[in-house]
């Protein structure tokens, strides 16, 4: 794409992808992300330069197979192995209908056209806005986006090193132009996973900028 870097969120072919801005996952939340809620004034002002916003809300049914509370003598932070691979347990969060699962009340992007809620199938996790953690499962939101002429998207929210990167990695898979703004995320930074991401989105072609870089 040749259109100056500057004037992507006005373009049409541009959309601003915010990711689980949750109760949740701000300070105070079942897993919290330090620091998250301080976000949110910057997401603001990065949304209302966009045309195009979808935001993507992680929704659990109770019992999640995510959940360390589902898996007997487990531990949140435990790793095991799913029949779609290796699975980080969570604290219950984010569970559908509950108060951490809402949006945070001062995100403020009334054009946003979609909210996409992910990891409502009980026994497949979804970091990804895009494709699930069985890496066969989609969303959809691929589709929705191409066939409404979008073909770069910008990704926000938390956490950087799980729900963002992954939803960075597959927009670029399917042929998406990605960008994470890097100042208008958080992460959780688990046992290095932050150090990992940034480099998993680099050898992917994913570009990393700053929010100023998005004005004139």
């Amino acid at each position: 794409m040749t259109t100056p870097l500057s004037r992507l969120p006005s373009d049409p072919r541009a959309a601003l992808l915010v990711i689980d801005m949750q109760y949740d996952f701000m300070p105070g939340g079942a897993l919290a992300v330090a620091e998250g809620d301080a976000l949110v004034p910057l997401i603001n002002r990065l949304g209302a330069q966009f045309r195009n916003v979808v935001m993507a809300q992680d929704w659990h049914p109770r019992g999640h197979v995510s959940f360390a509370s589902s898996h007997a003598g487990r531990a949140p932070f435990d790793s095991i192995t799913l029949p779609y691979g290796a699975q980080t347990l969570w604290p219950d969060h984010c569970v559908q209908g509950s108060p951490g699962a809402q949006l945070h009340a001062d995100l403020h992007i009334p054009h946003a056209q979609l909210i996409l809620r992910k990891g409502c199938n009980a026994g497949i996790d979804s970091y990804s806005a895009f494709v699930e953690a069985d890496r066969t499962t989609r969303t959809g939101l691929a589709g929705y986006l191409s066939e409404r002429g979008i073909d770069s998207v910008f990704v926000v929210g938390l956490a950087l090193d799980y729900c963002v990167a992954w939803t960075a990695l597959d927009a670029r898979a399917a042929g998406f132009n990605t960008w994470v703004i890097a100042d208008a995320c958080k992460a959780i930074d688990l046992n290095g996973s932050l150090d990992q991401a940034w480099k998993d989105m680099s050898l992917a072609g994913v570009n990393r900028i700053e929010s100023a870089e998005l004005t004139d």
